[in-house]
């Protein structure tokens, strides 16, 4: 995701039976997608020269398991923070001074809050907001519970992704997202991470506010990207510094790890099963990496790369989007007159970006005359699209109607994306939390000048959505916390077998980032999707389902290799 700017949602499950911008609400539910950069760059940055050619990393996205502070290329990365939870003297779950957290017991209740939960059971988990001081303060993290409904084998906890994707809510879901037996089989328990949603979730903007930052309609003072973006990102933190200072140092992966061990515990299970989706791939490795031991059925679907840097899940994210969207466009060129393009792919593209720059110099009108459909709305709703081919008719549609003047389609597939309900207010504040949560994880190239010059790369190489995707270790200085974790290889030595889940044409987390998972894991398999689209598992067609579903049920582990494609 794009720092500074709206979380998208991954499209983990298509229910089969509903009108398209109802499955478009079901994806915008379930937050994923991980870091890129947020501005957009027009030019150079201020007193920076232009890059006269590409970075050694070439835009690949993937880190090269350094441990020295320096990027894939010897560029010096962000002097880090340390984590209150990576490295404790003891094990919590045999510490007398963590006992009162992994002995509770969660007690089970209605859902009050949770659209669609009335199959679901809430509850409370207690956790320590500061691992290495237990005495310091808790968090009260909600929890939501989907009971087996048949023989009951254990417990599966899910992560939706974002970071700052709401797990009560999706598992909501939980009945569309996996097959009859597993739903029989397993307890499916999601939960809110620390500084999410109902989870003392951290808030910095007002909703009039939040508005104009996701249509740049604020003002900032200023004309230039740049510093418009740095001018947004510094009343953010702001903002979340005023609301939930305290906590804003431990909203790191490492914390949130800990924090699903003392879940774990709570629901009686002595190893983990776990079904993490995009950035739940990061957390889930992070937590195999601290409790080898206590892994049980694993299976992470669309992987970050644990090794790679800020800029090189920037510049991977840049990429991705823009072979979507070559995907897209050529996918359009074949429909005939229900395409709004015309011509050949590279004629097709220029017209999508010239759509986009008319949009900028003037916005379309929609049902709503308060809320024109800006460029960076517009942006955003062609962003989630590129989630799922299955949503490509919706966008064929709503683009068509946008390039005859009405945006209102547009804007209500951007308004999914933020989770924007009809009276104004945002639903849950993974835009908020992405950021609190990937500043921390995620540090990047600590030179402006590199920053400027990457950040013209990535412009010129991705051209539809590459200009807005650079800068984002320098949005991260902006804020109140530094960065607290060192990009390196995940080994998760004594875990296994993982099942690591790729799909080919995934715009937010390529391909690659998967196999390398899977490479740096000490016992892994990898699956392959052949397809279009954001996550394979509940979108493969039945192949990759019945691999996975045969390995939490029977345990059998997936051939290493597998190879699925869309046709099933």
């Amino acid at each position: 995701m794009r720092l500074g700017s709206t979380p998208r949602r991954s499209p983990a499950h298509r229910p089969p039976t509903c009108r398209p911008l109802a499955r478009l609400s079901a994806v915008a539910a379930a937050a994923v997608l991980v870091v890129a950069g947020c501005v957009p760059q027009e030019g150079q940055g201020p007193g920076e020269t232009p890059s006269t050619g590409q970075s050694d990393n070439g835009g690949a996205g993937s880190g090269d398991g350094t441990t020295d502070g320096t990027s894939g290329d010897g560029q010096e990365l962000a002097t880090l923070g340390t984590s209150a939870a990576k490295d404790l003297p003891t094990d919590p779950a045999e510490d007398p001074a963590y006992a009162a957290y992994y002995e509770q017991d969660i007690t089970w209740g209605p859902c009050d809050d949770v659209e669609g939960g009335s199959e679901l059971e809430c509850g409370t988990l207690t956790v320590p907001m500061v691992w290495n001081d237990p005495g310091a303060g808790d968090i009260d993290l909600a929890v939501a519970r989907h009971a087996a409904s048949g023989d009951r084998t254990g417990s599966l906890i899910l992560n939706p992704g974002g970071p700052g994707g709401s797990g009560v809510d999706f598992t909501a879901s939980a009945p569309f997202l996996f097959s009859r037996p597993v739903v029989d089989a397993y307890d499916i328990i999601g939960f809110d991470p620390r500084g999410v949603a109902r989870s003392a979730g951290i808030q910095c903007l007002s909703d009039e506010e939040t508005d104009e930052y996701l249509a740049g309609t604020g003002d900032m003072g200023t004309e230039d990207p740049l510093e418009e973006g740095l001018a947004w990102m510094k009343r953010i933190a702001e903002g979340c510094q005023q609301d939930s200072g305290e906590l804003l140092p431990y909203l790191d992966t490492y914390s949130a790890a800990r924090d699903m061990d003392v879940l774990r515990a709570a629901v009686g299970s002595e190893q983990l099963d776990y079904f993490g989706y995009s950035y739940g791939t990061y957390l889930g490795a992070t937590y195999a990496d601290l409790y080898p031991e206590r892994v049980g059925k694993f299976v992470l679907d669309a992987a970050l790369d644990p090794s790679s840097t800020l800029d090189e899940i920037s510049a991977g994210q840049a990429e991705g989007f823009e072979l979507a969207t070559d995907a897209f466009l050529e996918d359009c060129l074949t429909r005939g007159d229900s395409c709004p393009f015309k011509g050949e792919p590279a004629e097709a593209n220029q017209q999508l970006r010239n759509f986009f720059d008319s949009i900028e110099a003037q916005p379309l009108e929609t049902s709503d005359p308060q809320r024109p459909l800006t460029v960076s709305l517009a942006q955003s709703a062609v962003l989630l699209l590129m989630y799922e081919d299955g949503f490509w008719e919706v966008g064929r549609q709503a683009l068509a109607q946008g390039m005859q003047g009405d945006g209102s389609a547009l804007l209500q597939i951007a308004d999914l994306s933020s989770e924007r309900q009809p009276d104004g207010s945002y639903k849950g504040n993974g835009m908020f939390a992405i950021n609190a949560i990937n500043c921390l994880d995620h540090p990047g190239v600590a030179d402006q000048a590199w920053q400027a010059q990457e950040a013209e790369r990535l412009a010129a190489e991705f051209p539809t959505f590459g200009p807005s995707m650079g800068y984002g270790a320098t949005m991260c200085a902006q804020w109140p916390v530094p960065p607290l974790r060192e990009p390196a290889p995940i080994s998760a030595e004594g875990a296994g077998p993982i099942v690591v889940i790729g799909t080919t044409g995934d715009p937010a987390t390529p391909y690659r980032w998967s196999q390398s998972l899977a490479e740096q894991l000490d016992d892994a398999v990898l699956l392959t999707f052949e397809g279009n689209g954001h996550t394979a598992y509940g979108r493969s067609g039945g192949c990759i389902e019945e691999a996975v579903d045969a390995y939490l049920l029977e345990g059998t582990t997936p051939q290493d290799g597998l190879t699925c494609s869309s046709g099933g």
